[in-house]
């Protein structure tokens, strides 16, 4: 018996039966092809069911199952990431039960959300949707995903680093712009040991180790409890305020600074010093480039900047072009257009 669909009044009802289970259920529809299309995916998932299997899940309620799972165990900055996916991007994908979301259908909301946005947020966009829907394919709940969509490609942009000679300076506008918080010295945790913005919020005293001069975050991305090395002029400057617990930046209240707590300051210290793009992320890619521009190993940078992969450390370095000067200065002089310089030449703080 195939699902039929009537009307009782002003609402368009379904009945069908399966086995010896018979089914009949309002819509809650006035229009027919809507209320078809409710009929069709009732009768769809009490097949499903009925085979053992579970009903499919229409996008909005697979979020709020993965929330509800997943969400407990998942970062804080993740978990706002799909809250707004979920509140804001899901388009006319939201009630569409996920294994009728179509390559047409997911490029056609790819195209809504670029609307006003760059390519770069569009495929966060697909990343975002991929990630939840890969959720269900993990639990069997559809065998593949529905769609086939790729990647757009961007245009990669110059990614800056802190120039040495004006980090001090811009150190102290960071202060300035501060005004007595604690941002300050989280900001040289995140410039001195390469933490996350979030990793030097909930950085502690008890996790340095003054005899060794360590430190062993406590709380980050990936789960790791690995020591870092701390720099001299880092110990120097957070001796004179040591603690034997607590957090080592707290708010003003004693608190945990909330998520991005550092913006303010480190953009008045950018526009004090002429500077552009400096952000946390781009203080944990300064650190690890400068380290490779002192010769550190790229397995030891992966080490203290704790990627699994190399690949991604290797993402975070500025491509030092000290060697392509240094030829090209070698053949100018064998060419005779010019003779070799006495310095070095300056290190280079974008692609």
């Amino acid at each position: 018996m195939a699902c039929n669909v009537f009307r009782v009044g002003k609402f368009w009802h379904f009945r069908f039966q399966i086995g010896s289970i018979r089914v009949q259920k309002t819509t809650r529809e006035r229009n027919r092809d809507r209320a078809e299309a409710v009929a069709q995916r009732a009768y769809r998932d009490a097949i499903v069911s009925a085979n053992g299997g579970q009903p499919i899940p229409t996008l909005s309620a697979l979020i709020a199952e993965w929330k509800e799972v997943r969400g407990p165990t998942a970062s804080a900055s993740h978990r706002r990431n799909i809250d707004t996916f979920a509140r804001q991007h899901l388009y006319d994908l939201a009630d569409s039960p996920i294994d009728e979301i179509s390559t047409l259908r997911v490029e056609l909301a790819r195209n809504q959300h670029m609307k006003t946005r760059a390519a770069a947020s569009g495929n966060h966009w697909l990343r975002n949707l991929k990630l939840i829907v890969n959720w269900a394919v993990k639990r069997e709940i559809i065998p593949k995903l529905p769609w086939q969509v790729k990647m757009l490609p961007i245009q990669k942009r110059p990614r800056v680093t802190l120039p040495i000679d004006a980090a001090k300076r811009w150190l102290e506008e960071v202060d300035a712009a501060a005004n007595g918080s604690s941002v300050g010295t989280a900001v040289r945790l995140m410039f001195g040991l390469g933490l996350r913005e979030s990793e030097a919020a909930s950085a502690r005293w008890e996790w340095i180790d003054v005899q060794r001069g360590t430190y062993t975050p406590g709380i980050t991305k990936g789960k790791e409890a690995d020591p870092l090395p701390m720099p001299h002029w880092l110990i120097s400057y957070l001796t004179p305020m040591q603690q034997s617990v607590g957090l080592i930046a707290p708010r003003r209240n004693g608190a945990q600074h909330a998520p991005g707590y550092a913006r303010r300051a480190i953009e008045s210290a950018n526009n004090a010093c002429g500077l552009e793009g400096i952000t946390p992320h781009r203080l944990r890619g300064t650190f690890a480039t400068l380290l490779a521009e002192h010769g550190v190993p790229i397995q030891e940078i992966q080490r203290v900047m704790r990627h699994k992969s190399a690949l991604t450390t290797m993402a975070y370095l500025e491509r030092s072009r000290h060697s392509t000067a240094r030829a090209q200065n070698d053949i100018g002089e064998r060419i005779g257009l010019g003779r070799r310089e006495s310095a070095a030449p300056p290190a280079a703080n974008t692609y």
